[in-house]
Formats: C-alpha cells, structure tokens, sequence
C-alpha cells in the first residue's frame, strides 16, 4: 500500500508551499484558509471558527466505530533568519501538515474504507504558545475522539532517517514573561536607583544554583533581556526579561518554578524593587498509553521492519499534544517520532530535513489508522 508517485509529488508540493507561507502562533490566517479548501475537495466536512484559527476535516460514514483523530500543528516560529525577523518553519509543523494531508489523500484511493472509518482530521493553531491544544478542548473539537495520533520530526541526534519511536515522552515546558520595575538615573550617581542589568545578573546567577534530583532532567535559563537604549551614560531602571523552564515531569516542574518564585521573592527584598510577571505560559509532561504506543510501533514495523523501530524517546523539549490527554484522561493518544536526518536542530534558523521521511511519516500514520481499525 505505498504511496503512487502522483500523490508523493502532491505532499511534497503542499509541503513547498507552506513552507513557504509561514504564520505565526495564532495568525495562520491563510493556512487555515488553505487546507480548508484541501479538505473541502476531499469530501471532508470542514469546521472553522470565528474566533481563532484553526481548521477541523472529518472524513468517513462509519456507525458504531471509534473516533480516530490525526492532529498537526499549523504555526511557524518568529526568529532571525539572514539577519530580518520573520516567521520561520523551523520546527518542522509544515512538514506535519503536509503528512497528515497525505494521510487524508491515501484514504481516498481505498475509498472502500470511508464506510468503515471516522477520522478526524486537526490541523491545531497555536502550538509553539502551547495555547492551541486548550483551545481545540474548549472547543469541543475531541470530545467525540477515541484515539489521537500526533507526529513531530526529529533531531538526528535522537533518531536517525529510517527509524520511528512509537511515543514521544515529551518533558513539562514553562515560560516566565517579566519586567523589572524601577527609575533611571544619571551615569554619574550609581547611588540613586538600582541598576536593572545588575539585578539581572543577579537573578541569572541565582537560577544557576538551582539543584532538583539529578535523576529528573531539568533546567531553566534567561532567554531574553532588554535593558537600557541609545544613552549610554543612563544607568536603566527597567528591564524586561523572559525565562525558560523545562522538567521532565510534572511533578519536577512544580518543585522548579517553586525554586524560582523563591528566587524572585528574595531579589525583591535584597533590591528592594518590584519585579512583575506579566505572562506565564506552559506545557505539561506527556501521559503514555499503551494501547495507542502499540498500534503505532506495529505501523512503523509495517512499514520500516523491525530494524527501524526505536524504543520509546524520551525528550526535555515539549509540547502541548499531551494536554488533549489530559484534559481527557480517557483518550488514547500518542505522538510519532520520525527519524528524517534532522539538522542542525529544531528551533535553528536554517533547520532541514530529508525530505523523504515525508512519505514514510504518510505511511505510517495510514497504517495507525488501519492498525486502530484492524483493517490491517
């Protein structure tokens, strides 16, 4: 059952063209707009929403069969690319777009099965803000949904081109938005205001003596800091700063940001200044199940033989595909890991894969949707 050489030059050149128009976290205006229409021509019967982006397809007439959800997450980053800020597909969520549309396509050349399936197609705005999942939940998007299959490309560090790991274990990701609050003052009189850059040093130095188990990998880093402007000779007051928090579990996560409130307490005090958290987003730790991690290691055997399966991966990145399970303990979910020669890295401004993992990631996710229908 592979792939015919018309429908691979069709995932290739969808996955061209929203390379090529990327959008930020809750701007996917023109994506959405655009798989709608895939979908609509594929006989999907589409859902969009007033009030965010996102688009749903569902597809097949099945009576008295699970719900199988396909999610793909439809947001590019904003970074530097060639020295201009500009959204940038460096997390790989064109490629996932591409394959779950191929997946949709692949249906519709066995159009025997529409009768005995029900797939709901989730194209999820909004993943690298870890908001979009939320959303999908409050709007009802899986309530009806049994099992939820997901996919993300791979580092070639973790896992090489022709391998697939049948559950990403995805760690806890927190992000600290805040300002330092304070008056300037003149270059000359240090002794008149307390220098925001030294206080964040001091909270850079502070994070730094942060020790949890060593058995729980864990971390947290200052990611941004602005301070100060064309004046040299004005010591800032004022400065906004970002952090990055990351636990391989929950409950490691709580005891980290617990460990840095405290930090923030004590700066307050020794400074005497106000310091404000203006935004904190999050992620939680994946939940595993076992039923939905068996049907996709016999998916990657069917397709990359035994010789391509990886035990699970464990990763300290994150991502917020795990809070569809946990908002819903009872669905059975879990995310592809697919080996495509990944380089130099996820989030790196000039990211590139193999392209050719596209159709093996197509593959795949088809026989997961046959394996959960034992139509295998």
């Amino acid at each position: 059952m592979s792939l015919t050489a018309h429908l691979e030059e069709r995932v290739h050149q969808t996955f061209q063209h929203l390379h090529n128009h990327p959008e930020i976290s809750w701007e996917e205006v023109e994506t959405t707009k655009y798989i709608k229409e895939l979908l609509e021509q594929s006989g999907c019967r589409v859902t969009v929403f007033e009030d965010c982006t996102g688009v749903i397809g569902e597809y097949g007439t099945g009576e008295d069969v699970p719900v199988v959800g396909i999610r793909a997450d439809m947001d590019a980053l904003w970074q530097e690319v060639d020295g201009v800020f500009q959204p940038n597909h460096s997390c790989g969520h064109d490629a996932h777009m591409s394959m779950v549309l191929g997946v949709l396509w692949k249906l519709e050349q066995h159009p025997e099965l529409a009768g005995k399936i029900k797939v709901k197609f989730i194209f999820q705005p909004a993943e690298e803000t870890g908001e979009g999942a939320l959303k999908m939940v409050e709007k009802h998007v899986i309530d009806d949904v049994d099992y939820l299959f997901g996919v993300h490309l791979r580092p070639g560090q973790e896992i090489k081109m022709g391998q697939a790991s049948p559950v990403i274990v995805h760690g806890a990701t927190k992000t600290y938005e805040g300002v330092i609050k304070g008056e300037d003052a003149h270059g000359a009189r240090p002794h008149l205001n307390v220098n925001a850059i030294e206080v964040g040093a001091q909270i850079v130095n502070m994070l730094n003596k942060i020790h949890l188990d060593p058995q729980v990998p864990c971390s947290v880093k200052m990611t941004r800091f602005q301070a100060g402007g064309k004046s040299t000779n004005i010591i800032p007051g004022s400065a906004a700063f970002a952090l990055d928090l990351r636990a391989q579990t929950n409950e490691a996560m709580a005891e980290l940001e617990k460990q840095v409130n405290d930090i923030f307490a004590a700066i307050r005090q020794l400074y005497n200044i106000d310091i404000e958290i203006t935004n904190k987003n999050g992620i939680a730790a994946a939940v595993v199940n076992e039923e939905a991690t068996k049907i996709m290691e016999r998916a990657i055997v069917a397709v990359l033989g035994e010789e391509g399966l990886v035990p699970t991966l464990v990763t300290p990145g994150g991502d917020d595909f795990h809070y569809y399970t946990i908002k819903k303990p009872s669905l059975k979910a879990t995310m592809l890991g697919l080996g495509c020669d990944l380089a130099p890295g996820l989030h790196h401004p000039y990211m590139t894969f193999n392209k050719d993992a596209l159709i093996k990631g197509v593959e795949i996710l088809y026989w997961a949707l046959l394996n959960t229908y034992n139509l295998d």
